[in-house]
């Protein structure tokens, strides 16, 4: 399937911005079965300096620089993708068995999995996650089975309430209230894997916005969404990772379009920089997937 993805940022500020210095996360990952047809990222006002490289985890970003002053800025970022099937996952270990190799180090298990591991900014470790999980884990139980019954009870227990949070909103508060987004949802799945020893990354992207025929709407549609990779060691034809989606209660197919993956929404937020001067600002966010 080909997609075209049309996102677009517009900040407006109370005074003008004299100096600004953005990182942009827009650009897809190469994956063996995503690949970038072309992809073009406008910026208005023009930056004076702009740059692409990769980031620590394999993401293309893009650094730009605007040194005049002004009240708005516009970047859209304008891609078309073709996606490939991915491979159906492998059967995988007993959980446990998974958690003892990324525990003993040495060589047992990758470090680009064991770095996924631990707690990060937006996805704290505590006691109720490890409890919320264990219900899904039971002693022996296959670790892709068990994970996708943790995908389906977020996803039957959580309503989808984008008033219901912000970007800064701890996992307990996501955990107490039971309501949230795709990237609460995503950071909840995350922790409660993580606090029972697995390795979980964060994945941003898009999904479809118009669904086939005879297949239900996603949920996240027109905005930027946010899916859960877990390692599962023996998925060598994926790359060791399989991915889930809890906000919609299915492995991630050819519908979901990888941006980019971190440790949690902090490593990949689509835009992000410092700015000199603007002092209130509005934002304005604008995502179409269409199938080409």
């Amino acid at each position: 399937m080909r997609f075209e993805v049309v996102h677009e940022t517009l900040y407006r500020y109370e005074t003008p911005v004299v100096l600004s210095q953005q990182l942009l996360h827009l650009s897809p990952r190469p994956l063996p079965w995503q690949e970038r047809a072309s992809h073009a990222i406008r910026v208005e006002p023009e930056p004076a300096e702009s740059a692409e490289r990769v980031d620590y985890f394999g993401n293309p970003v893009t650094q730009i620089a605007l040194a005049m002053p002004h009240q708005s800025l516009a970047v859209r970022a304008r891609t078309e993708v073709s996606l490939a099937p991915r491979p159906r996952p492998p059967v995988a270990a007993a959980w446990e068995e998974v958690r003892d190799r990324l525990r003993a180090g040495g060589g047992a298990a990758p470090l680009d999995a064991v770095q996924f591991a631990f707690e990060s900014p937006h996805v704290e470790l505590f006691r109720d996650l490890s409890a919320y999980g264990a219900k899904s884990f039971a002693r022996g139980r296959n670790l892709l089975e068990a994970a996708l019954d943790l995908t389906g009870r977020i996803h039957a227990e959580f309503a989808f309430d984008p008033k219901a949070t912000s970007v800064s909103t701890p996992l307990r508060e996501v955990l107490q209230k039971r309501r949230g987004v795709c990237q609460d949802f995503a950071h909840l799945m995350i922790g409660c894997l993580r606090a029972l020893g697995l390795a979980a990354r964060y994945v941003s992207g898009y999904i479809l916005t118009t669904p086939p025929p005879g297949r239900p709407r996603l949920i996240g549609a027109d905005a930027s969404h946010a899916w859960v990779s877990l390692w599962c060691a023996n998925a060598d034809a994926l790359g060791g990772w399989v991915d889930l989606d809890p906000t919609n209660d299915c492995l991630v197919d050819e519908q979901h379009i990888t941006l980019a993956w971190g440790r949690d929404f902090g490593d990949v937020t689509p835009m992000r920089g410092v700015i000199l001067g603007g002092g209130e600002q509005e934002l304005q966010v604008r995502v179409t997937v269409t199938p080409q």
